[in-house]
């Protein structure tokens, strides 16, 4: 496995600048999904610590462990996937989304001061159906299926890829992702500028399987995640290396904005770490 590895104070990955359309909060209607065009251009990606201010064009990706990541901008914070767990500081996210086809990727018992939690599997009431607004952070949901626990079958729409809309950026978390989404999820999920994929090699799917799910999406960075001791972490990037350029950024956070997605696809390893 070869990848480069970011200095700690910046990384620079030039190219053009961009047009974006710009996302205006309203409190009198809804704010339009932005979603479904085209993005272009970028510059560079600024590696930075979560808890500092995050400016409301940009957006910050913080790989706390496993499948959860948190994401902070315009003063609004998420976490996905998430067990309880974020780490030593007391902070209480705005939003928490969960899936639970394993117990990794959820808590029966969230903090009761968290606002808003987003369950991404189904119940007796049908599919989770998700379009949070949160101002400067527009939080939505595709169910798809995942294999029973029991291996008796599928239990349709069992988990979530659950979308992020901050900062003009598209970032979406595929959550504990079993097959490939069909047409019509892959349209309801629209562009993905990020995307957090597991690479498990098998709980989910197998890498050659998600490799071409990540190559559908084309998005500008690529997240890996679920890797556990980075056996099949190796085995994608070596998967992928010839078509995305691969960077080890040796750090659990990262910076974003639309003006700064690298000009070639570009798979970016997070170090997970709990916020402190």
């Amino acid at each position: 496995m070869r990848f480069t590895i970011l200095p700690a104070l910046l990384l620079s990955l030039l190219a053009a600048p961009v047009l974006a359309q710009e996302r205006i909060p309203n409190a009198q209607e809804r704010i339009p999904s932005h979603c479904f065009a085209v993005a272009q251009g970028i510059a560079r990606v600024m590696p930075a610590s979560f808890g500092t201010d995050v400016a409301q064009d940009q957006v910050r990706i913080h790989y706390i462990d496993h499948a959860s990541f948190a994401i902070a901008t315009g003063g609004k914070t998420a976490v996905t996937d998430f067990t309880g767990y974020t780490g030593m500081a007391d902070w209480v996210p705005d939003v928490v989304t969960m899936n639970n086809a394993h117990s990794t990727h959820w808590t029966a018992n969230p903090d009761p001061r968290i606002p808003n939690v987003l369950q991404g599997w189904a119940t007796e009431a049908g599919p989770a159906q998700h379009e949070l607004d949160l101002g400067a952070m527009l939080v939505r949901n595709v169910p798809t299926d995942v294999r029973s626990r029991w291996g008796d079958g599928a239990r349709e729409n069992g988990n979530s890829i659950f979308v992020f809309e901050a900062g003009g950026l598209c970032i979406g978390h595929l959550g504990h992702l079993h097959h490939a989404p069909d047409e019509a999820q892959y349209a309801s999920i629209g562009r993905l500028d990020v995307v957090m994929v597991p690479v498990d090699g098998g709980y989910t799917m197998a890498v050659s399987e998600m490799s071409e799910v990540v190559r559908r999406f084309r998005s500008s960075i690529v997240i890996p995640m679920h890797w556990f001791s980075g056996s099949s972490l190796r085995v994608f990037l070596d998967t992928m290396s010839a078509e995305f350029e691969v960077v080890g950024t040796g750090m659990p956070s990262l910076d974003v904005s639309l003006r700064n997605l690298p000009g070639r696809p570009t798979i970016m390893v997070l170090m997970p770490e709990g916020i402190n």
